[in-house]
């Protein structure tokens, strides 16, 4: 399960009431990708619903992760914050063992213990 704080379901409600095209297959899609300092970097994007997704839905927004993204990103909630150094989603993800000094990167658990989760 994957889920959004308040603030956050508000800014992905008004982000995807601005796209020109309004498809109940739309959502906010979760993943990961390699790459940064840290192994791991988040991949948000708005997008449609592809063959494999797992979709969650929390607070009316649906939530699109692709199957090799769902073991590092299940569990995790998604906040917006607004602050001195600028405003985007925040991840809180229970599967990180180490992050950056800026944020933008992570280190998972092992494999094994990602899936098993």
């Amino acid at each position: 399960m994957i889920t959004l704080t308040d603030k956050s379901a508000v800014k992905v409600q008004e982000f995807l009431a601005a796209q020109v095209v309004q498809d109940e297959t739309a959502g906010l899609r979760v993943g990961v990708r390699g790459g940064g300092c840290s192994g791991f970097q988040y991949a948000l994007a708005f997008d449609e619903q592809r063959d494999g997704d797992t979709i969650f839905e929390d607070k009316g927004i649906r939530l699109l992760v692709d199957r090799s993204s769902l073991p590092y990103v299940k569990g995790s909630i998604i906040d917006f914050v607004d602050g001195l150094q600028g405003a985007g989603f925040k991840v809180e993800n229970p599967n990180v063992i180490a992050a950056c000094g800026c944020g933008s990167s992570f280190t998972v658990k092992d494999e094994e213990q990602v899936s098993a989760v």
